[in-house]
């Protein structure tokens, strides 16, 4: 009887045909920065902050247009979109018209006109319309301004602020605050229109920083200082705040509409 034929052999594969193929590396692109819901505020200061400058001291009635900027800081580590500057002018007389100020905004060549609202305290607001804007992580972003006044507004002292809004359909999480710019019109001119005060305290900022609530107040403190100021100021306060955030998403929606 002849013996079993041995089974065949057969050479073992390379260790490298076991592998398995490495995936092309645009299988995991980098991740990018998450957008919007974390630039809501949720420590003592503002996520975006925010610088007007350039403007002039004092506006011709019926004159041209005057150009200033608007600086939009993002100081989180996420994109920020969907953002709307809220422009908010407080005139001394309080006289000043919605239709008297002539606002636009520039998206690269073209301009865009922001239409004022008045409120129950003789303020204007007027919000930037739009898509929003989109700020990255860690960026600047400045946006030209110009800005006339109609023939028929009366000599006056102006101050003008801006808040941040990002907009979350129908609301909106108040997210920046800007330093007053303060103009006369057809006033004499300041020679010095933005005087640093004697600074009581060596030790503290003669500026404010604009990321934090107004007057430079801590953001999770601002309720708790304007209750101590009397009942009366913070209910206005808190009121303008709340009217604010429904005034802009009612000129966001009337404007999406169009």
């Amino acid at each position: 009887m002849k013996a079993a034929a041995a089974p065949a052999r057969f050479p073992a594969p390379p260790a490298a045909a076991l592998r398995a193929p490495a995936p092309p590396a645009a299988a995991f692109p980098t991740p990018a920065a998450p957008l919007g819901d974390s630039c809501a505020p949720t420590g003592r200061t503002f996520p975006l902050t925010t610088r007007i400058h350039g403007g002039p001291a004092v506006y011709e009635a019926g004159g041209g247009y005057s150009i200033w900027y608007l600086d939009i800081t993002n100081t989180t580590r996420n994109t920020c979109a969907e953002v709307h500057p809220v422009v908010v002018l407080v005139d001394e007389r309080h006289v000043l018209k919605p239709s008297q100020p002539r606002l636009e905004f520039y998206d690269g060549p073209r301009t865009h006109a922001v239409r004022f609202e008045s409120t129950d305290e003789d303020e204007l607001v007027g919000a930037f319309g739009g898509a929003g804007l989109t700020v990255g992580p860690g960026k600047t972003l400045t946006v030209k301004v110009r800005l006339a006044l109609t023939p028929d507004a009366m000599p006056n002292e102006v101050t003008v602020n801006a808040a941040i809004v990002q907009r979350h359909g129908d609301d909106g999480d108040w997210v920046g605050q800007s330093n007053a710019y303060r103009f006369g019109v057809d006033t004499d001119p300041n020679p010095n229109p933005d005087p640093t005060p004697p600074n009581p305290n060596p030790n503290s900022s003669p500026h404010p920083d604009p990321a934090t609530t107004p007057e430079g107040l801590p953001f999770t403190d601002a309720v708790a200082e304007l209750a101590s100021t009397g009942p009366g100021v913070a209910a206005v306060a808190l009121a303008t705040l709340s009217l604010l955030l429904v005034t802009v998403g009612a000129i966001l929606r009337a404007r999406g509409r169009r």
